[in-house]
C-alpha cells in the first residue's frame, strides 16, 4: 500500500485524490475509503483535517474554485493580447477542461453542480460562491474588453457574463450527453455574437 511522505501535505493530497476520483464518478458514488486508499491515507488522518463527507466536499470545492480562479486570472492577463482574444482563450480552456471524453477532476463544478445542490446546503453554498466569483471575473473581463472597444455590445457586463456562464454550463452538460463538442462550438458561436463580435 502506498503511503504518504512524512513531508507531504496530507490534506491536499486528498483534495486532489477526491478531485480526480469524484470528478469522473461524482459524490455520492464515491465513499471516503475509496479515496483514502487512492490517495494513501489512514483514516484517522481524514477526521484530522475534516469533520463528515460533507465538509470534505466543501473543502473540495474551495479548492478546485481557487485553482479555477487563478487559471480564469491568468488568461485575462497575459501581455500583449486583448479581452477578446484573452476571453477567446478562456473559452478554448474551458473546452479543454470540459471534454466529455475524461476531464480528470478538471469538470468538478459541472460534475457535482446538480448532485450536491439538493443534498449538501454547504457544498451548495461552495458552488454558489464559486460560480458568483468566476462571473466576476467574467465581468470584469467583459467591462475591460467595452472600454477599450474590442467589445461592441455595451449591454450590462455583469448580465452578459451570467448569461455566457450559463451558456457553457449547459453547454458542458450536453457535451456529456451527446458525446461530440458541437454544443461547445455553438456555445462558441453565441458567445460571439453576445459579445458583439463578428466572426
Amino acid at each position: 500500500m502506498n503511503t504518504v511522505p512524512a513531508t507531504a501535505n496530507v490534506r491536499e493530497k486528498i483534495l486532489a485524490t477526491g478531485q480526480r476520483i469524484m470528478g469522473g464518478k461524482g459524490f455520492s458514488a464515491v465513499g471516503l475509503n475509496e479515496v483514502l486508499a487512492a490517495a494513501g491515507v489512514p483514516k484517522g488522518s481524514f477526521y484530522h483535517y475534516f469533520g463528515s463527507k460533507d465538509a470534505f466536499g466543501e473543502a473540495l470545492l474551495e479548492a478546485y474554485f481557487d485553482a479555477y480562479l487563478d487559471d480564469m486570472e491568468r488568461i485575462f492577463r497575459q501581455p500583449g493580447k486583448n479581452k477578446a482574444v484573452q476571453m477567446e482563450d478562456y473559452f478554448a480552456a474551458w473546452q479543454d477542461n470540459q471534454s466529455f471524453e475524461d476531464c480528470q477532476g478538471k469538470c468538478l463544478a459541472v460534475k457535482l453542480g446538480a448532485e450536491v445542490a439538493d443534498l449538501s446546503d454547504s457544498m451548495r453554498a461552495a458552488l454558489d460562491r464559486g460560480t458568483a466569483a468566476i462571473i466576476a471575473g467574467m465581468a470584469d473581463a467583459i467591462k475591460a474588453g467595452q472600454a477599450d472597444g474590442v467589445f461592441p455590445n455595451q449591454e450590462d457586463a455583469a448580465q452578459l457574463a451570467q448569461s455566457l456562464y450559463q451558456l457553457w454550463l449547459g453547454a458542458s452538460v450536453m457535451v456529456k450527453i451527446v458525446r461530440t463538442p458541437q454544443p461547445f462550438d455553438t456555445a462558441l458561436l453565441t458567445s460571439r455574437q453576445l459579445l458583439g463580435l463578428s466572426r
